[in-house]
């Protein structure tokens, strides 16, 4: 009996069925199924041909980036990511391909409100609405978002909108688009400042100092998708949390929220 292809192998060498670009996105996101010894795998594919020339990352890096985020995110043993990896060949040149999170809507865990919600939920910002009242961004106060802002400190993520993190009906959660990660600069622009200047948590702290200990070996998976000072930088960052003990706080050197936030 054959054993099913593993799921990065499909991902990864699978033939590329594109279903449509997906409106909204700065860069060219296809929802594409990909197919690999009697296995579909739906999956978003961004070809480096469709990426749009940033000043401050360098051209033709962000799938890449988004590859080394998973790198990360499954060394921390989270498993915050979905499956990503670098194809060689799709139907528009090489690029980045992801598993594909079908997205539960009425779970969001960011949200803009008018009121407070019952349960746990933490606010970032508040102010005036389109209709003059109050509106606030809020997400929620629980283990896993918790996890998901400490990574993107180390990852230095510059575009953590609402909408990059999303529920599945199972309710696990899953955070996507990590093209603006990984540079050498501190460039940290998220909506996950609700545990801002308050201590790591034990339990995560225990998962964090893991990951440094066999940062060599993250180093070693790293090393084609990133720059050899952007790999440092990660690593100085991850040592910096771990010495603080805390959330970091925005700065004011950079702006601390993301634009548009969802």
């Amino acid at each position: 009996m054959s054993q099913a292809p593993d799921l990065r192998d499909v991902l990864t060498v699978g033939d590329l069925e594109i279903e449509g670009r997906l409106s909204g996105a700065s860069n060219a996101t296809l929802r594409a199924t990909a197919s690999l010894d009697g296995v579909d795998v739906v999956c978003v594919y961004k070809p480096r041909r469709g990426e749009r020339p940033l000043w401050d990352f360098p051209s033709g890096s962000l799938g890449e980036r988004e590859v080394a985020a998973y790198v990360v995110s499954r060394a921390t043993g989270w498993d915050l990511v979905p499956t990503t990896v670098w194809r060689e060949d799709g139907p528009f040149g090489p690029g980045m391909c992801q598993l594909w999170i079908e997205a539960n809507d009425e779970a969001t865990p960011v949200r803009v409100v008018d009121d407070p919600l019952p349960g746990a939920w933490r606010t970032v910002a508040e102010g005036e609405g389109l209709d003059g009242g109050l509106v606030r961004l809020v997400h929620e106060d629980v283990a896993d978002l918790r996890r998901l802002s400490l990574l993107d400190v180390v990852v230095n993520n510059a575009d953590r909108k609402g909408g990059h993190a999303l529920r599945d009906d199972s309710g696990r959660l899953f955070a996507i688009d990590h093209g603006l990660t990984f540079h050498d600069d501190d460039k940290l622009r998220t909506v996950l400042w609700g545990w801002a200047g308050t201590p790591i948590d034990p339990a995560d702290r225990a998962d964090l100092e893991s990951l440094a200990r066999r940062w060599g070996d993250v180093v070693d998976e790293l090393r084609p998708w990133l720059a050899t000072r952007e790999i440092r930088a990660a690593g100085a960052r991850l040592d910096a949390l771990l010495t603080a003990g805390i959330h970091p706080e925005p700065e004011g050197a950079w702006p601390a929220l993301p634009w548009p936030a969802m």
